[in-house]
């Protein structure tokens, strides 16, 4: 993204969700410490390139973690 890294666009989130999971794609992930992961909700951060099924398969589980789209 240009002029904005995951970590930016992230805090941005947090202001106005604080609650949203967030999964982070990333070739730069040596760059992301575990605590800004932490601080700004990153639940997932997954090295570039992605699989179709493993990114699927990291939404759904971050979403059922955080009880997200269950009707509650």
């Amino acid at each position: 993204m240009p002029k904005l890294t995951g970590l930016k666009l992230a805090k941005a989130m947090m202001d106005i969700h604080p609650e949203l999971p967030i999964i982070l794609c990333t070739g730069y992930s040596k760059q992301i410490s575990a605590q800004d992961a932490t601080v700004n909700n990153i639940k997932v951060i997954l090295k570039k390139p992605v699989s179709k099924i493993d990114l699927t398969e990291t939404v759904r589980k971050v979403l059922d973690e955080a009880n997200i789209y269950k009707g509650n």
